[in-house]
């Protein structure tokens, strides 16, 4: 059984900053691809940044410059470093990570966290 644990969100005032942080957990062999999606009320769930195992990193356009998106490989851990919050950035975010779970498989699955609320005021 493979978890994932989101922490980090809350209440921020606008241009404040937040720290979320998802650790996986249970039978892995290795992760690939871990990052995080956010969902706004009324909104379709939309990819915010991605890295891969090597550390190579995608960002939406809409929070290039403000977010920043690391991992720590020693323990199955991905943050997110928000800066310049907004309040169009309150939304669920959902980290993910693309897993495989034995050796030598060819194939590997997302799992999803449960998702952690930021609210920024303005």
């Amino acid at each position: 059984q493979v978890q994932l644990v989101e922490s980090g969100g809350g209440l921020v005032q606008a241009g404040g900053s937040l720290r979320l942080s998802c650790a996986a957990s249970g039978r892995i062999f290795s992760i690939n691809a871990m990052g995080w999606y956010r969902q706004a009320p009324g909104n379709q769930r939309e990819l915010v940044a991605r890295i891969t195992s090597g550390g190579r990193t995608n960002y939406a356009d809409s929070v290039k410059g403000r977010i920043t998106i690391s991992r720590d490989n020693s323990k199955n851990t991905v943050y997110l470093q928000v800066n310049s919050l907004k309040p169009e950035d309150t939304a669920v975010y959902y980290c993910y990570a693309d897993i495989t779970l034995n050796s030598g498989s060819p194939f590997s699955h997302d799992y999803w966290g449960q998702g952690t609320q930021v609210t920024v005021s303005s």
